[in-house]
């Protein structure tokens, strides 16, 4: 099997490639972050293993990418890994595979190990293809 990624459009100016995170990031990626200082904006060109049987974005794909914008806005803001305590979709328009998508997400409040942060997903005409809300629990390293 040839690497999926090979052929793929580079992405716009001021992005870079995400670090891989596991085996289920290769799968679902390759993503790409902006590279600018305070810039937390994420990006992914829509692929075909991306779309559903009507050929485009899979709602569950949408949803984790969402998810990954959203804990690197919270890593950015609190320097902490954390896990997904609640995530909310709301899905405006439908992305057509060869689409780039440009998450835009902000954190809006921290309590204790809480952080809520919510995103926008943008396509590349400047639609908006989803929002998302989440809280995020930030984790402490064992001494």
């Amino acid at each position: 099997m040839s690497d999926p990624s090979a052929s793929m459009t580079p992405p716009p100016p001021g992005f870079a490639p995400t670090p891989s995170r596991g085996k289920f990031t290769l799968h679902n990626g390759p993503t790409f972050r902006a590279s600018a200082p305070g810039d937390l904006r994420t990006g992914l060109w829509v692929l075909d293993r991306h779309c559903n049987g009507m050929g485009f974005l899979h709602g569950g794909m949408i949803c984790s990418f969402a998810d990954s914008a959203l804990a690197w806005a919270v890593w950015s803001e609190t320097g902490k890994m954390s896990v997904t305590i609640k995530l909310n979709m709301e899905f405006m328009d439908i992305v057509k595979e060869g689409c780039w998508l440009e998450a835009h997400p902000h954190v809006t409040l921290i309590d204790g190990d809480l952080v809520h942060v919510s995103a926008r997903l943008m396509k590349d005409d400047g639609g908006i293809a989803a929002r998302a809300d989440a809280i995020f629990r930030t984790l402490r390293r064992k001494a």
